[in-house]
């Protein structure tokens, strides 16, 4: 198990699900590094609002950006933001997103490019919902 500066530990299993799930995504670097500062709220996700912030490749739709979010959040990627009045549409980084974010600052981009077998696990994954 790896063990984060705040305490926290993580199997290497959880550690490989949530990294093949980023790398599954649709979302770029800039999009990673800029919630680990900043709550992004759903609409500068989608659609092409998504692109001119760099956070997609191409658009998407609320739906589809929502659900990717969402596994991102049931791995342990991410957590939707909290208000006053409770959950918002915004999302910020979890410390073991950060751990992985800290891995990719020395790879870039390409640390985000997934191949067959890693869209394949992610589909079954998030198909069946196991610990892959």
């Amino acid at each position: 198990m790896a063990k984060l500066s705040n305490g926290i530990r993580y199997s290497q299993r959880s550690q490989l699900r949530a990294d093949r799930a980023v790398r599954c995504a649709p979302f770029r670097l800039r999009f990673y590094e800029t919630i680990v500062t900043h709550s992004v709220p759903l609409n500068t996700i989608a659609g092409s609002a998504g692109i001119r912030a760099g956070f997609t490749r191409r658009a998407i739709n609320d739906l589809r950006a929502e659900n990717e979010l969402l596994w991102l959040i049931q791995v342990g990627l991410l957590r939707r933001e909290v208000d006053g009045q409770g959950l918002t549409d915004s999302f910020r980084i979890t410390p073991l997103g950060r751990q992985l974010l800290d891995g990719w600052h020395n790879v870039g981009e390409t640390a985000l490019r997934a191949s067959f077998l890693d869209r394949l696990y992610n589909a079954l994954s998030r198909w069946v919902r196991l610990p892959f």
